[in-house]
């Protein structure tokens, strides 16, 4: 029972670090104007606009930078929120025990909204 409440405890532990990487990744994205956008005829009406190329080019360098290393990870955008999904399989403590050594997939989703005017 002591081997289960360890190893629960680092997978959580795993998913809390999943998930502050994505959660970086989406405020990283989100602080991104996208330059197209910005100097248009309609210029910055309500908030920085977002595009999908500039939030991908910015969670890259975020993720390249904090030396970060995730298996997958993806990103949507609406022009003024966007959605990061982050991905990594990693090793729990007695996951011999209870995964046959296999390794756990940790899942985690961001969003955050652009700034506003």
């Amino acid at each position: 029972m002591t081997f289960g409440g360890i190893a629960a405890s680092d997978a959580f532990l795993k998913q809390v670090d999943v998930q502050t990487v994505c959660d970086g990744a989406a405020l990283a994205a989100a602080n991104e104007v996208a330059p197209v956008s910005a100097y248009s005829g309609n210029g910055i009406a309500l908030g920085l606009p977002l595009d999908q190329q500039t939030a991908t080019t910015a969670i890259a360098d975020y993720l390249a930078d904090g030396g970060t290393d995730l298996d997958a990870w993806a990103a949507t955008t609406t022009g003024v929120e966007v959605t990061v999904t982050c991905t990594r399989n990693v090793q729990i403590a007695f996951g011999w025990l209870f995964l046959a050594g296999d390794s756990l997939k940790r899942t985690a989703v961001a969003s955050a909204q652009a700034p506003t005017l």
